[in-house]
């Protein structure tokens, strides 16, 4: 008798949404179910990694909205990784089968986001998955070295650089403003008021430096950088901006490196950041002042 090959076994969709694999569902659950210690854990294993989900996950057990956000893929009663759902869609250390059951929970909600952003590995493996969902993305940035520092930074810090306050809010928003627009292609002030709030909550915080300087018209800001998320022991520097009229002069590093001081000093021992590969000048600067390499993230704009 003739025997037939078998057919190759494929992943099996059941009704309540969980991705049916090696006999075992693999579920997309909210963190407040999974526990705060045993998600914070799991974060933990690579915080520099983790750095765009680590505020929400230091929130867990104050903040139900953050419970709601940040998702797990779960096997069974084995946590397979992470994901933050909030206006970016950022995964962590998901295997295969969790972000195909994570595609499922987002297509299955009709989520949308800003971005989809995090581990290069993670997010070029999930937009196949998503791009009918999510639409044409507006630029996809698949090279974006990981960088951080655990120490004090390699060269002198910019003794103008300080911590911002609110009497500079009238010029550093600008600023602000034209950094995120160089960057991303529009202003933030199309969504409404919600990016001039978050600007006015780092400043309270502390996690924003500036460098202001006499100009043309007054004073203007010459350097600027926020600390855009601290946790896990990890402050994430984000919107370094130099003022064009003023770039070419070496300012950059120097005022990195009064950054790395003061998130060392009074927020967390490791300092990270991620760029564009192609922003060679840029990279120049951060590891002039100290950083190195320890990873690769991607970004698509949506």
């Amino acid at each position: 008798m003739r025997e037939w090959p078998r057919r190759r076994s494929r992943p099996r969709r059941e009704r309540s949404g969980h991705l049916q694999l090696a006999g075992e569902p693999v579920s997309i659950v909210e963190a407040g179910v999974v526990g705060v210690e045993r998600v914070r854990a799991r974060a933990a294993v690579d915080p520099v990694a983790a750095a765009l989900l680590a505020e929400y996950v230091e929130a867990l057990s104050d903040n139900v909205y953050s419970r709601a956000q940040v998702l797990c893929a779960m096997r069974s009663e084995e946590l397979l990784g992470l994901c933050l759902a909030a206006g970016n869609l950022v995964p962590l250390d998901l295997p295969p089968e969790g972000l195909e059951a994570l595609a499922e929970h987002v297509r299955r909600r009709g989520q949308r986001f800003s971005s989809l952003v995090g581990p290069a590995e993670q997010v070029l493996a999930l937009w196949p998955l998503l791009r009918r969902h999510l639409g044409p993305p507006r630029e996809v940035r698949s090279d974006q070295p990981s960088l951080m520092i655990d120490h004090d930074p390699a060269i002198g810090a910019d003794p103008r650089v300080r911590q911002s306050t609110p009497e500079d809010l009238d010029i550093l928003i600008p600023a602000c403003v034209a950094m995120f627009t160089e960057e991303v292609g529009y202003s933030p002030l199309t969504a409404g008021g919600g990016y001039e709030r978050r600007i006015k909550a780092l400043v309270n915080q502390g996690r924003s430096l500036v460098r202001i300087d006499e100009g043309p018209r007054g004073r203007e800001v010459v350097f600027k950088a926020e600390l855009g998320t601290v946790g896990l022991g990890v402050a994430q520097v984000q919107g370094v901006w130099v003022h064009p009229r003023h770039r070419g002069r070496g300012l950059a590093a120097p005022g990195m490196a009064a950054v790395i001081h003061h998130a060392r000093a009074h927020f967390a021992p490791i300092v990270s950041l991620y760029v564009n590969s192609y922003n060679t000048s840029a990279l120049a600067t951060y590891h002039r002042a100290g950083f190195r390499q320890v990873g690769t993230f991607a970004t698509i704009l949506l």
